[in-house]
């Protein structure tokens, strides 16, 4: 995404230091003599100097809202996520580090720089930084998060009142697959696809074999083309199931598709109420991920078809994985679980989509003890809160990380380019600094405060969580 961003930028660039010349080429003096140089440079420097001036701030874009950094992690939690979320670097990618740098200077030459380069106010600093920071703002999650997952990883415990949650006779699970083109992309030598399968077929290796599953790919026909849309934009199949488990046949019907067209993530929804139709949510616990590595593309309503599964008497619960996505994916792809009161997880490759379907394998066995036990409720408590609370800090420290290190890698390559100052760059660095250091002591102040809570059952634990943060989460 950066790339193409960054070559149609100098695409612009291109048009307009070619204008003065493609117009006195159109209108060619009677001598035939070229353009002096001089003239044309004249011009170059005119539309530079107005490009400079149009990204320079108003009093009126400065102002405290515009400026003020999140000042509570409800607020943080509440931003949406950047349209340059995504990775500053390509650690891939055969270009040095320095073609790199010009690359993230040139995508980034439309932020609202000062006026006076070399004495900006810290009006225009923090105006500059609050900007960069809308670009590549993380999804960070707040107690909220850790609460849906304590609730998930407790599916089948008596203490949970919601009956989706309660285990039934029988355990299905659906996997919706994104199979559009951007699945072709490579993330540590392989496509997103085989990262996809790969983690798929070990997943589904372990579960139990009284487990049903099916798997639904969209998005595998045609091309990205637009002469392609509507076919692509109406496909989607079932290429497994409901079965328990066989590899050989599984492996048979996947290695069929491979990446192609658009994104009808909508309609991969609701065929997937379809498949469920037969599983009544009176006798049956059902689960559907949907992982997918962007937006919908078809015009399929995704959120409105997910909120009608998740009302239907299927009564299913529905998560959402984005698989290397971008920052208007990801804002997607939460609304979406949002609506289902599902949770959403960004997942950046194969392993961490491995971990996350890894958490289905042990409710799986966990329904298996159920049923082993004579239908008798028992303790299910079998991953400790303490291990989610782990999980859940250790994510979001992560994204503090690598959010500030984005930030001084942009900061610094619009200082060697020349869009800042040397001292512009340490104050934005400092304030970066200080900013992730609240965040950090933030998710500190909730770790220690969820590990005081840990001695609670789940019940207790809940209603502990909801008056702390003065949540509203219905069971």
């Amino acid at each position: 995404m950066l790339k193409n961003k960054t070559i149609i930028v100098m695409f612009v660039l291109i048009v307009i230091v070619g204008t003065g010349c493609t117009k006195q080429e159109e209108e060619p003096s009677s001598d035939n003599t070229e353009p002096t140089t001089e003239n044309s440079t004249d011009e170059t420097k005119q539309d530079e100097s107005q490009t400079e001036a149009d990204n320079h701030p108003s009093s009126e874009e400065m102002n405290v809202e515009n400026i003020s950094l999140p000042s509570t992690f409800e607020a943080l939690e509440a931003l949406p996520a950047g349209e340059d979320a995504g990775p500053v670097y390509d650690y891939e990618s055969e270009k040095s580090t320095s073609e790199q740098d010009k690359e993230i200077a040139e995508h980034f030459s439309d932020l609202p720089f000062p006026e006076d380069k070399e004495n900006p106010t810290d009006q225009e600093l923090d105006y500059l930084y609050r900007e960069i920071l809308k670009r590549v703002q993380l999804d960070f999650q707040g107690p909220e998060k850790l609460m849906k997952d304590l609730k998930f990883q407790s599916l089948g415990n008596p203490d949970i009142e919601d009956s989706r949650y309660q285990f039934k006779e029988q355990l299905n699970v659906v996997i919706l697959l994104d199979a559009s083109g951007s699945m072709a992309q490579v993330i540590n030598g392989k496509t997103k696809m085989k990262a996809a399968k790969d983690a798929i077929s070990n997943f589904l290796n372990e579960l139990p074999e009284e487990t049903k599953v099916a798997l639904r790919v969209y998005g595998h026909k045609g091309t990205g083309s637009d002469e392609d849309k509507k076919m692509s934009c109406r496909s989607t199949d079932r290429i497994y199931g409901f079965d328990s488990y066989d590899a050989d046949s599984f492996m048979k019907s996947l290695n069929q598709i491979e990446p192609a067209g658009w994104t009808p993530t909508g309609l991969a929804l609701k065929e997937a109420q379809k498949d469920l139709s037969a599983f009544d949510g009176s006798k049956n616990t059902n689960i559907v991920y949907l992982v997918s590595d962007g937006i919908e593309t078809c015009d399929t309503n995704p959120v409105q078809t997910a909120k009608k599964l998740y009302d239907s008497k299927i009564t299913p619960i529905i998560n959402v994985l984005g698989f290397d996505v971008d920052g208007e994916g990801q804002n997607q792809l939460q609304e979406i679980a949002d609506s289902v009161d599902g949770i959403y997880q960004t997942v950046s490759d194969e392993n961490e989509l491995m971990n996350e379907l890894e958490k289905v394998n042990e409710i799986a066995d966990a329904w298996q003890d159920w049923k082993e036990q004579g239908m008798q409720s028992i303790d299910l408590q079998h991953v400790s809160n303490e291990l989610d609370i782990f999980v859940y800090t250790t994510d979001e420290e992560s994204k503090v990380v690598d959010e500030r290190t984005r930030i001084n890698f942009i900061v610094n390559a619009l200082n060697d380019y020349g869009h800042i100052s040397n001292e512009s760059r340490k104050y934005l660095e400092e304030k970066n600094s200080d900013y992730h250091d609240w965040i950090l002591s933030e998710i500190d102040t909730f770790e220690k405060e969820l590990e005081a809570m840990n001695d609670k059952g789940y019940k207790e634990a809940v209603k502990a969580l909801e008056e702390k943060y003065e949540l509203n989460v219905d069971e």
